[in-house]
């Protein structure tokens, strides 16, 4: 009878004590501030135009010949913190060559160099608004073709996007 009473006892107690074996929970809150980035613009939203001049030799044509750097600017309004930023380049490349832009003529490429380094149509690059890299553009040919005379042009997009 006693053991009863005791099994009885502790049977009563252990109901009266649920919180003994339940699960521990713990309450979440989640806040932050959403703000967006400052506006840019890259070359105060007009063109960006690299002009060979009139006498490019179809013989001098060699990728270091009338190398020139391309002229733009990435302008940001001040804002609240530090953004990473990307620059891309797009359009279409050179069969011979990934980080030349084609031009209308077959055998002609405008190589496109950031730091020094080829630019691949297509890729992007991280890049300090405030210390853009420098871009060159210089002509090339196509390896084991002849240029011939004639005015050619090529077209491209260069795009500053936030990650």
């Amino acid at each position: 009878m006693k053991q009863r009473f005791t099994a009885s006892a502790l049977l009563c107690a252990a109901m009266a004590c649920p919180f003994a074996w339940a699960e521990k929970t713990a309450d979440m809150q989640f806040r932050g501030t959403l703000i967006a980035p400052p506006p840019c613009t890259l070359n105060d939203d007009g063109i960006i135009d690299v002009d060979f001049g009139d006498r490019v030799g179809i013989n001098k044509v060699d990728g270091v010949n009338y190398r020139q750097t391309i002229g733009y600017r990435i302008r940001c309004e001040p804002g609240i913190g530090k953004w990473d930023m990307l620059l891309s380049l797009t359009g279409t490349a050179a069969t011979f060559d990934e980080a030349a832009v084609q031009t209308n003529r077959r055998s002609l490429g405008i190589r496109i160099y950031q730091n020094a380094q080829p630019f691949k149509v297509g890729s992007a690059l991280p890049v300090d608004p405030a210390k853009p890299p420098v871009l060159e553009a210089v002509p090339i040919g196509k390896p084991g073709e002849a240029l011939t005379e004639g005015a050619f042009e090529a077209a491209a997009t260069l795009r500053a996007d936030y990650q």
